[in-house]
């Protein structure tokens, strides 16, 4: 795809997408982290106004990645659904019209803390659901970045962001971040917000501009 770029983990290639998504080639695999649906809904529901549409948006996109890079399966690195409220009749109506769309698709969410609030999406959504860590060959996916003795983890739950500065200017922008013992996506859902991280030394970080992927050297890091 356009803008992505490829690293290699625990000895697989590994596609970053500046949609804020990874691809894994070899099991033709879409990974996902913190999607977070319904949760302008559960924001709304709570009397806060908040914009509509961002179910839709988050579904349009996992349409386009799919066909894009031919993925036959989507796994969701925990926080599918992000709150009880996230059951509203429109929410899941447009899940379900979606799934009805993209039946050919293999769905694996790996149980988030708030998927442990929510619940688990019905089953009606026909989606796999299991607790982390969940290991495919050497990879190890979870929801909470915290190292594993069975492989490399790709986890979510922080939703990292980088702060750019220049000349007085200064931009926040969601990124990857890769360590000897694991990484971390951004979080995909369009209404989620963003934690600052720092990286250390030998880490590897990569920002999710809007049409490219670009990894941020040590040195650039120095003017940020």
């Amino acid at each position: 795809m356009a803008g992505a770029v490829e690293i290699e983990a625990a000895g697989e290639v590994l596609t970053l997408l500046p949609q804020r998504a990874l691809f894994w080639p070899t099991q033709a695999m879409l990974v996902i982290a913190d999607i977070h649906f319904g949760k302008a809904a559960s924001f709304r529901a709570q009397g806060v106004p908040v914009p509509r549409g961002t179910t839709t948006e988050n579904l349009d996109m996992l349409t386009t990645l799919a066909a894009a890079t031919g993925a036959t399966t989507i796994l969701f690195l925990g926080d599918f659904l992000h709150a009880r409220h996230a059951h509203a009749h429109a929410t899941m109506a447009a899940l379900h019209a979606w799934r009805k769309r993209h039946s050919h698709l293999a769905l694996t969410l790996v149980r988030g803390n708030h998927d442990s609030h929510a619940g688990d999406p019905p089953s009606s959504l026909a989606i796999t659901v299991v607790d982390e860590p969940y290991r495919i060959g050497p990879l190890v996916f979870a929801h909470h970045p915290q190292p594993h003795p069975d492989g490399y983890v790709l986890a979510g739950h922080v939703h990292p962001v980088y702060r750019l500065a220049a000349r007085g200017d200064a931009l926040r922008l969601p990124c990857f971040l890769f360590g000897p013992e694991g990484g971390m996506l951004p979080s995909f859902g369009a209404f989620t917000g963003g934690h600052p991280v720092t990286p250390a030394p030998h880490d590897r970080l990569f920002l999710a501009a809007p049409d490219m992927v670009i990894e941020l050297t040590a040195r650039g890091r120095g003017r940020a």
